[in-house]
């Protein structure tokens, strides 16, 4: 390269559009193609360090360089970014849905994304979650020995008061035996008939020890629950058809670790509220990682009221979902 290029402390304002251009594709290569650090660079093109990293920057910048993301499974890296932006999120996972496929098939893309972006982060000996179809199906997706001997601990109550005709309440256990770990269980119902009856059995020293051990998880998992009448709370008792209308006319637009939420994310129902037995939803927003997975448009009112209230920092959903999050907010 000849003229002004190659002189020792190029003025970057001197030169010509042109030579600039020139000049943001010759560091663009020697950084992408031959692999060169920015010192190495800079020495062989007469710039300090900051001229190219800048020209580097540049080149990005105005559409020179253009970096493709293209993840090992099917997954949306545009949206990803836009949401993580948007709501200020560590990470995302969108996967592409086909508009002609079933409900389960989406609920089974979006359970796959996250059993691998859990398999893929850095080792945790403690993680908690919730139970319901969604991490149900999350834990059937979780790779072999995904995070060896984890210790995963049940965030809220999930002994059903009536038995369901898919079991969606063993979710621990599942998650701790794909990992060889092991499993601690919160032998209690989701909600209770009397608050009273929630204080005494969180003073308990077996219960208190695993709502502490809750506490202490910097990794949470939870489903992110549509208020319909197919919700695994009715479904399994804890709520009525009636109560659940109920809510729903309130305002309610779903429910996060079995306590019903409006739009904003706030408890819709305090009564309910003080006889729902596990984690607290202000409690999510202090983890390393509090991950919300949800699937469909059913999901889509709870998880906006999940990502403003922030109770989430990670969401794994499908296109749809995150198309409608960004619209509406």
């Amino acid at each position: 390269m000849t003229g002004p290029l190659v002189q020792r402390d190029v003025h970057l304002r001197d030169l010509s559009a042109d030579d600039r251009i020139q000049l943001m594709v010759q560091v663009a290569k020697r950084y992408y193609h031959q692999d060169m650090t920015i010192n190495v660079i800079a020495k062989e093109l007469g710039l300090t360090r900051w001229q190219a990293s800048r020209l580097l920057t540049d080149a990005r910048d105005s559409g020179i360089v253009r970096i493709e993301i293209v993840p090992p499974t099917p997954r949306r890296p545009d949206l990803e970014s836009r949401l993580q932006r948007r709501f200020g999120l560590k990470d995302a996972a969108i996967v592409p849905v086909d508009p002609e496929g079933s409900d389960d098939l989406m609920l089974d893309s979006v359970a796959q994304a996250a059993g691998r972006f859990l398999a893929g982060l850095d080792r945790f000996p403690l993680i908690g979650v919730s139970w319901g179809r969604t991490m149900s199906a999350v834990a059937r997706r979780l790779p072999p020995f995904w995070n060896d001997g984890v210790e995963v601990v049940m965030l809220n109550g999930a002994m059903n008061v009536r038995a369901s005709a898919t079991r969606t309440n063993n979710v621990a256990e599942l998650f701790a035996r794909a990992a060889n770990g092991h499993a601690t269980l919160l032998p209690v119902p989701a909600i209770l008939g009397k608050a009273a009856t929630r204080v005494a059995l969180e003073q308990d020293p077996t219960i208190a020890s695993v709502l502490d051990l809750g506490r202490r998880s910097q990794l949470v998992c939870f489903g992110l629950g549509a208020l319909t009448p197919d919700s695994v709370l009715v479904q399994s008792g804890f709520v009525s058809e009636g109560e659940a209308r109920d809510l729903q006319a309130r305002g309610a637009v779903g429910d996060i670790l079995s306590r019903f939420i409006d739009a904003d994310g706030k408890i819709i129902d305090h009564d309910l509220d003080d006889r729902t037995i596990g984690a607290s939803l202000a409690s999510c927003r202090d983890r390393t990682y509090s991950i919300g997975v949800g699937a469909g448009p059913a999901k889509h009112a709870v998880t906006l009221a999940c990502l403003r209230a922030g109770y989430i920092n990670v969401l794994v959903t499908d296109e749809q979902t995150a198309l409608f999050l960004l619209e509406a907010s």
